[in-house]
């Protein structure tokens, strides 16, 4: 778990971009709770109007996601908590023990944080510097889980395919241990949980479908006492019923301090970092977006870039940056082919006018759907085939990836979320100029549920 949680990616995973996760490890603004936004507002701008009432508020270190808040008095004042710990064959420690909340949902808008607080979590447990008193911690992404969803496992069974050495691991030591399940993704998910009707299954050799397994796992019908973390953006967060979560968190992102101290780590030219800093403070749109690390990221990109080349028009505006970015990953793809380094932005994009608009209609198809992971059938829906899918994961490599995930089958995916709005923001437009009135009509006033997905990026 150490070897395979030490390093950080932003971006592609290459050995180009692969970092010490403690070198760059910038501690995130975790509070319990969550903010009270108007469910038909894009989060990005929720966040931007309903951060500031948290900043009273006692943050959560990651590794401490399972403790209750003490009050002043040393109580427990976490609400919903009921867990205690009851397995057997485990040595009790000396003096009063709190016991841990068993189920916590933490929410956060995409590029927040989610993955990475999880990455920080298992990393610290793996170097001995926490959560000592856990025998296993067990990842189950929902992008993998998906492949399978439709295929009959036990638990244990289910555990050995995302964990080959438990194979030979005794199932009835699972009640002897104490583990913790991560559930990253909720909003990555396509598997149905039925709470209400959903077959009971209490013992890890049962087999069943993946829904019902992870449906008996949260509802603490299998292996009780254990501990749950699931990660979600909070639009998809209602699919887990209130009684079976414990706590409730919400991922802020980076405070101002945290934001200086993200490129400050970055940036290795200290000169070049100040420079982007004062920039950065200087535009309040970009600084208010830089609350999320992975803005921050496509911010350090751009500029550093930008700076490089000594280009006075550095971007103002949250579009400029965007297209910057777009822009210089077209580049990017230039230099790997050995084509010319294009400098004049209308040329470069129109000489990669056929690739982006199919990378734009496949963004825009599928934020519709509201899907953020594709697999192969969904390439194929939109006419994309899956060929030119690693072209395109080969070339534009800070912005759509393939990856190799259970069995060495594909998902393809946006490097972030929030990339997927840009092409297909651009695909709205190139429809607006070309009266495809078949898309527009999706943006009449009958269906402005589905423009505000897009209203955002004009803010």
């Amino acid at each position: 778990m150490k070897n395979k949680y030490e390093s950080i990616f932003e971006g592609i995973k290459t050995q180009d971009n692969k970092t010490l996760l403690n070198s760059i490890y910038t501690q995130l603004y975790i509070i319990e709770g969550e903010s009270e936004g108007a469910d038909e507002e894009h989060e990005v701008l929720q966040m931007m109007k309903t951060s500031r009432k948290h900043l009273q508020d006692t943050p959560i270190n990651c590794v401490d996601i399972f403790k209750p808040l003490q009050g002043a008095e040393g109580e427990v004042t976490a609400e919903g908590l009921k867990h205690k710990e009851t397995k057997k064959g485990r040595k009790e420690s000396n003096g009063p023990k709190v016991p841990n909340l068993r189920a916590v949902l933490t929410k956060g808008i995409a590029g927040i944080g989610k993955t990475v607080s999880v990455q920080k979590f298992i990393l610290d447990w793996a170097e001995g510097k926490a959560n000592q008193d856990v025998d296993f911690m067990f990842v189950l992404p929902f992008r993998e889980l998906n492949l399978i969803k439709d295929d009959q496992y036990s638990l244990h069974e289910l555990l050995c395919d995302f964990h080959p050495e438990l194979k030979d691991l005794d199932p009835e030591i699972y009640d002897q241990l104490k583990a913790v399940f991560i559930f990253d993704g909720l909003d990555e998910s396509r598997i149905p949980l039925d709470f209400e009707q959903c077959e009971k299954i209490s013992d890890i050799t049962m087999t069943s479908s993946v829904g019902v397994l992870m449906t008996n796992l949260i509802k603490g019908e299998l292996l009780p006492s254990d501990l749950l973390w699931i990660t979600s953006r909070p639009a998809a967060a209602n699919q887990i019923l209130p009684r079976y979560i414990n706590r409730v968190t919400e991922i802020q992102g980076f405070n101002d301090p945290q934001k200086e101290e993200y490129f400050r780590k970055k940036i290795s030219d200290q000169d070049q970092a100040k420079r982007i800093i004062s920039h950065i403070k200087a535009v309040r749109s970009l600084h208010v977006m830089c609350h999320i690390p992975v803005f921050c990221w496509i911010s350090a990109t751009v500029l550093q870039k930008m700076i490089k080349q000594h280009n006075t028009k550095i971007p103002k505006t949250l579009t400029e940056m965007y297209s910057h970015f777009l822009i210089t990953q077209t580049n990017t793809k230039n230099e790997k082919n050995e084509e010319k380094d294009e400098r004049d932005p209308k040329n470069l994009l129109e000489s990669n006018r056929t690739i982006l608009l199919e990378l734009a209609e496949l963004a825009f198809k599928q934020l519709m759907k509201g899907n953020v992971m594709f697999y192969e059938e969904d390439l194929r829906e939109s006419g994309i085939d899956v060929t030119e899918a690693s072209v395109y994961s080969g070339i534009f490599t800070e912005i759509f990836r393939e990856e190799h995930v259970l069995y060495q089958r594909k998902v393809y995916c946006f490097v972030h979320t929030e990339l997927s709005g840009v092409p297909g923001c651009c695909y709205v437009f190139h429809c607006y100029e070309s009266k495809n009135m078949e898309i527009l009509h999706w943006f009449k006033p009958q269906h402005s549920e589905w423009s505000e997905r897009f209203h955002w990026m004009s803010c």
